[in-house]
């Protein structure tokens, strides 16, 4: 993200004048996909693409802002009960909305904003402008007297409430709490967390992108969730002396005494589930011990039960993660919610050219269309730059 473009633009569409300028993250998710709302782990870690902004108090109660990428500018009132109708202006306008709720004191400002996040590849961009804003808020208005989780919770609810996305928790946490060099595990039922060592020297971590996005997403989601909840509703009545919430309570025992009592198709989507919590941990493990070799066959595992038992893949990520197979990397699999979007992929440097070369060329061939492809570090979450 470039500092002084974002400063430019701010001098150029408002009075002259700077303000104070703030950068979020996006994210990339390691291993755990599917596993939010099952109450598992899941293992994000910030990026360095995101969300930078610059933000003066205008002394009215207004809100000017600018979006340099889109050339846009939209002005609206703090206490406005309806707020902007651009999208983009939503979740700036939720996010104020949040933090006021919060306690922060929020007045009139005048901001531009801008961001690397490529849109639709799965790195959460809105997260990263919600955190970018509620960072903003709480250290000009609120002198920070919102905590990290508060600023966590108002980008979700500016989701839920203004965006209408019942997102998870996990974008935002990873976008105010990442720190450069460090995943984190956390656990989505309990919101308990741990920093885990990710320099993977000789490796380098790149997001290969399909550029599809199959209409079977939103409603195939729902169906993995009912399948999920078919399966727990079962442990319940087989172990009605247990406290049985989500498949995150299931062993592979327990999951076996009700083979008969659930479909064929809720038996794989919880035999997913299961696998994935224990190759959570086991990279967790492997990471502790510098073993990316094992991280990247855990990944490669990941992969094919999302595509063989939880049926979230689709053509396009199978190949690539296939041409990644033939090329001998470390570690690829499908992120995200599925049937379109990215593979991340762990590569040894020497053989870094010869597969981007390979999976841009074979990708080409067989659809038409040359993949995105985006280096990532893991990087530091929301700040204030300068």
């Amino acid at each position: 993200m470039n500092i002084e473009y974002v400063r430019s633009r701010f001098i150029k569409h408002f009075d002259g004048k700077t303000g104070s300028i703030y950068a979020s993250p996006g994210r990339i998710n390691l291993i755990g996909e599917h596993t939010d709302y099952n109450g598992g782990f899941v293992f994000p870690g910030a990026i360095d693409k995101g969300i930078m902004c610059e933000i003066r108090p205008n002394g009215t109660n207004t809100v000017m802002a600018y979006s340099i990428d889109l050339k846009d500018r939209v002005e609206f009132k703090i206490e406005d009960p309806i707020g902007p109708k651009t999208s983009w202006a939503r979740y700036i306008y939720g996010v104020i909305q949040e933090m006021r709720k919060r306690g922060v004191d929020v007045k009139g400002f005048n901001t531009a904003f801008s961001g690397d996040i490529p849109l639709g590849a799965g790195m959460s961009s809105s997260a990263a402008l919600e955190s970018c804003f509620a960072f903003a808020l709480n250290d000009i208005f609120g002198d920070n007297k919102v905590d990290k989780w508060g600023i966590v919770l108002g980008g979700q609810a500016t989701e839920h409430n203004y965006c209408g996305v019942k997102c998870g928790i996990m974008d935002q946490f990873a976008s105010v709490f990442g720190k450069e060099g460090k995943l984190m595990r956390l656990d989505c039922n309990s919101r308990e967390f741990e920093y885990f060592p990710f320099k993977p020297e000789g490796y380098r971590l790149v997001l290969i992108d399909t550029k599809v996005k199959h209409e079977l997403a939103s409603s195939a989601y729902n169906d993995r969730r009912k399948n999920c909840e078919n399966t727990v509703a079962a442990l319940k009545r087989k172990y009605s002396d247990r406290s049985i919430n989500t498949l995150r309570d299931a062993d592979w025992e327990m999951l076996e005494s009700v083979k008969e009592d659930i479909t064929d198709e809720d038996m794989k989507r919880a035999t997913y589930v299961l696998g994935e919590k224990e190759r959570v941990l086991a990279v967790c493990d492997a990471l502790e011990q510098n073993d990316y070799e094992t991280v990247g066959k855990k990944m490669y595992e990941t992969h094919d039960g999302l595509s063989k038992d939880y049926e979230v893949s689709c053509e396009e990520l199978d190949f690539l993660v296939q041409v990644a197979r033939n090329n001998n990397v470390t570690g690829s699999r499908m992120m995200g919610g599925g049937f379109g979007g990215c593979t991340i992929n762990l590569v040894k440097n020497e053989l870094y050219d010869a597969f981007i070369a390979d999976a841009t060329s074979q990708y080409a061939e067989k659809y038409g269309k040359k993949p995105s492809v985006y280096d990532v570090v893991i990087s530091d979450g929301a700040h204030k730059v300068i």
